[in-house]
This record gives structure tokens, C-alpha cells and sequence, in this order.
């Protein structure tokens, strides 16, 4: 049988051995809306628990549209320009709307990924600006949270009269989905507030994909976007083509409420019983091209593994690892044993360390492979898994002395929401 993955910016065939039970594991078919410029604009005049956009503009002076970066597919090309509709016919121009990059603790998007994010014609016409995590002096103090978590937002997107949110709600392996308030934080939170919102303790406590009842972090990312002030949100789903399927207007809870139904009804798969080899993309361009988000595959996986058994990501990884300060993470630490012990101190922290045991927590689970065609096969050896020269390899490794074994194969990785009879796992203990 022959399997095929998305991989960078096309598709990787695997050859899988006859003898073995194969789920293949990908989302509930949901035709793409057949006109998506209209139903956006349609979205904007009727959203949920809000005035249309275009009402709630008048009298405001000016306007930011939060967007994703370059590690989300959102079709902001198709939601902006009936946005700057709206915005102008309520009173406020393009001039006065400034469109602000939720970077997170993410790099700053380049000139060419601008243009891939907006489309080139907005790129060059739009005021756009980048979050930068890292510069205290750019964001303001609100507090604390009632979880102890130091609130501090991005002063521009605090000044601006009218705060909008877009982005795509897809499953998330901390938050449960993505989309809505992680637009505020960690999309445009200084790295004061993301160390403690994605620290050690709170990614052991019951997070993880498609969890959002007694989520600890989808319930503190809520207050502090509350806190911040957020006025109408443009989320959309999309299917495995990257066709909008679904556009979700309005109140920042409401619309995004309904967003995740409508996402897990379409990625949601329950699997009679748990595979022994779980071989997962992670999730094609852009999302695979560092391993820091390709390892958001394997945390797919790690909800239907057996334990003791084997997840095989395949990741193109254009981009080589991530950021250099994840790479020394991973580069640093001798096992997975070893970075676990690190996070042990309180006194340790390291931008992107959160990735990493996401990593280590499926490792607990399970022994992982990667295969990359983007990394020398030594690189690869040095991110706390075993690297295989190809996928069949990694088939074979996994596979050898198990006859019979079950195998779940995961084609566009994390964008699927795989569960064993209905139970999403979070990835740490609790």
C-alpha cells in the first residue's frame, strides 16, 4: 500500500508492507465555500454577537488588524480587503488602520514573507508593522492574571480605537484550537508573559489538542485578551487544500466558540484502538518548515500511540531548525532525560524551551523518527530523535520483529485532531 503525506510544498509518497492493519487518518470531507469573497462580506454584516464591523467603526479614529505570520496559511488576501470595506464605509480610512504581525516570540517576518502573508499588493500599500516580543519598552503593563500571569501587550494594538483580530482555527497542542484571543497573546505578548503562559508547569497540566474544557491556558489566554480589549474577530477554517471552508465573525468568544465546533466536527477522527507506528507529516508548507512546528506533528501522533510504540514524522523543514535559540536547546542536551531535569530548576529559561518538551513529552510516550530531505541525516540526529535516510527506513525500523502491528498513518499531521474512542490526551501528566 502506498500512502501520501503533505510535505513542504507538495505531497511525499510512502511505501508501507503488506500484513499490517493501516488506519489512514485524515479530515471529515466539508466543501470549500463556493464563493468565499462573498461570504466574507456576508460574515461582516451579520456576525455573531457583534454590530457589523462597519457599525462598529463609526466614530472610531483609526483601526489594527492583527495577522498572523508567516507559520499560519490564513488567506488574509481574501479578509482584508472586504475588512478595509467595512472599516471605510463606518468612517475610518485606509490610512488610519495599521496592520500589526502577531509574531509571538517568533522571528520577524521577511520583505518576501510579507508579501506571501498580505499578498504583495497589500504588503506594499498597508502601514505593517511586526510584534517584537522582546522589547520591553513596546509593551504596557496590565497586571497580573488571576493565575499569576504578568500581563504585558503590545502598546500599539492597546492605543488603536478599533482592535480586530484574524487568523485560522485549526487544532493547537497547548491552547486546544488556534484563532481568536492567541491573536493577543502570544501572539503580540512580551516574552515576560509567554515564559510564564507556556512554562513547564502549565504545559503539564491538562493542555493539549481539541482540550478546551479545564484547559488552564485556553481559560488565562481568554482573560488576558479580555484584558487587552478585543472588538471583532475574522477567524477562518480551512480544508486539507487550503480552501476556506468556514469564516467565523464576531464577538472574540462567541464566533471563536463556534469556530472550534465546526473545526472538530471536520477534524476529529476517533480510532478504534491505539497504532503501534504512527507515521505523521507536519502538516506541509509553511507549518513543517522548521522543526520547531513540525514537532507540532508529533504531538498529533502522540494521542494515538501505543505506549512503547513509534511515531515517524516527516517534516521538509525548508527553513533547517528554528530559532537559534531552540537550536541550542536541542543541540545542548544530551537525551531527552537531560532537558527534562534542566526544566526541573526554576531558575532555567530559554526562548522556545515549550517546544522541546512538547517533544520530550511524547517521547515519554514513544520513540520518534524524523525523516527530512532538509538536513544532512547527522543534523538531524543532533534534535533528541533518531533521523532515518528515508521514510521506508524508519517503516522497517519500527516495524522489525512486529508482525501484525497496527500502524495510523497521519497525512496532514496537526491539522487533524486523532483521538483513540473519543479521548484527546494532553501531552504532559495531567
Amino acid at each position: 500500500m502506498r500512502v501520501a503525506l503533505d510535505h513542504g510544498h507538495g505531497r511525499l509518497e510512502i511505501a508501507l508492507p503488506d500484513g499490517h492493519p493501516i488506519d489512514v487518518v485524515e479530515k471529515t470531507p466539508v466543501p470549500p465555500l463556493a464563493r468565499p469573497e462573498r461570504a466574507v462580506r456576508e460574515a461582516l454584516e451579520m456576525p455573531m454577537g457583534t454590530p457589523p464591523l462597519r457599525v462598529l467603526a463609526r466614530g472610531r479614529r483609526n483601526a489594527v488588524i492583527v495577522v498572523s505570520d508567516a507559520t499560519r496559511p490564513v488567506p488574509n488576501a481574501l479578509l482584508l480587503p472586504p475588512i478595509l470595506d467595512a472599516l471605510e464605509r463606518g468612517g475610518i480610512p485606509a490610512r488610519a488602520v495599521s496592520v500589526l504581525v502577531a509574531t509571538g516570540l517568533h522571528r520577524p517576518a521577511r520583505p518576501d514573507e510579507l508579501d506571501e502573508i498580505l499578498g504583495p499588493e497589500l504588503a506594499r500599500t498597508l502601514h505593517v508593522e511586526q510584534h517584537d516580543a522582546r522589547d520591553r519598552d513596546a509593551h504596557a503593563d496590565l497586571g497580573t492574571s488571576a493565575a499569576g500571569i504578568p500581563v504585558r501587550i503590545d502598546r500599539r494594538y492597546l492605543a488603536a480605537d478599533l482592535k480586530i483580530l484574524t487568523g485560522l482555527v485549526e487544532p493547537h497542542l497547548m491552547a486546544g484550537y488556534s484563532g481568536g484571543r492567541k491573536a493577543v497573546c502570544p501572539g503580540l505578548a512580551a516574552v515576560e508573559t509567554i515564559r510564564v503562559a507556556h512554562g513547564p508547569r502549565m504545559l503539564e497540566a491538562r493542555v493539549g489538542a481539541g482540550i478546551v474544557d479545564g484547559n488552564p491556558l485556553h481559560e488565562d489566554l481568554l482573560e488576558i485578551a479580555e484584558r487587552a480589549g478585543v472588538d471583532f474577530i475574522a477567524n477562518v477554517a480551512l480544508d486539507p487544500q487550503r480552501r476556506v471552508s468556514g469564516i467565523f465573525c464576531g464577538d472574540a468568544s462567541e464566533a471563536h466558540a463556534q469556530a472550534m465546533h465546526f473545526v472538530e466536527a471536520e477534524c476529529r477522527v476517533d480510532l478504534e484502538e491505539p497504532a503501534d507506528l504512527v507515521i505523521t507529516s507536519g502538516g506541509g508548507y509553511p507549518l513543517d518548515a522548521t522543526f520547531y512546528q513540525a514537532i507540532k506533528g508529533v504531538a498529533a501522533a502522540a494521542g494515538v500511540v501505543r505506549p512503547g510504540g513509534t511515531i515517524l514524522l516527516c517534516a521538509a523543514l525548508s527553513d533547517g531548525v528554528g530559532s537559534p535559540s531552540f537550536e541550542k536547546l536541542l543541540r545542548e542536551s544530551a537525551s531527552a532525560g537531560d532537558f527534562e531535569l534542566r526544566l526541573a530548576d526554576d531558575s532555567f529559561f530559554a526562548v522556545d524551551q515549550w517546544m522541546v518538551q512538547h517533544l520530550c513529552q511524547a517521547r515519554r510516550r514513544a520513540r520518534v523518527l524524523l525523516y527530512t530531505d532538509g538536513l544532512p541525516l547527522a543534523a538531524a540526529n543532533e534534535l533528541l530523535v533518531e533521523a532515518v535516510p528515508d521514510p521506508e527506513s524508519g517503516v522497517q525500523r519500527a516495524l522489525s520483529n512486529r508482525p501484525g502491528a497496527r500502524i495510523a498513518v497521519l497525512p496532514q499531521g496537526p491539522y487533524v485532531l486523532a483521538t483513540v474512542g473519543g479521548v484527546m490526551q494532553p501531552l504532559g501528566r495531567g
